[in-house]
């Protein structure tokens, strides 16, 4: 019988430590929420980048999730350029 892991997210599957699976995770969480303020703007991708400071490119790689290409001080550079302020909290494991 084969026996199977189970974890609490896809995150923690994926990552070799808890700390790289919160990492991960709230880059996701914050990539979800910059491409959501993205299409509810019904900006193109380069107008999306001028909006943001950064590439045509960057922006095609933000709205196809590519969580390992954005680190958190890239993300949270997006989203103040589009006029949002982040807020973190923690939460008990």
């Amino acid at each position: 019988m084969t026996m199977h892991e189970t974890y609490d997210s896809v995150w923690d599957a994926i990552s070799d430590t808890p700390e790289q699976a919160a990492n991960l995770r709230a880059r996701a969480e914050l990539m979800q929420q910059i491409v959501a303020l993205i299409k509810a703007s019904g900006w193109k991708q380069t107008e999306a980048a001028k909006h943001c400071g950064v590439t045509q490119p960057r922006i095609n790689d933000l709205l196809r999730g590519r969580v390992s290409r954005f680190s958190l001080d890239a993300l949270v550079n997006i989203a103040t350029a589009l006029g949002q302020r982040v807020h973190l909290a923690l939460k008990a494991a």
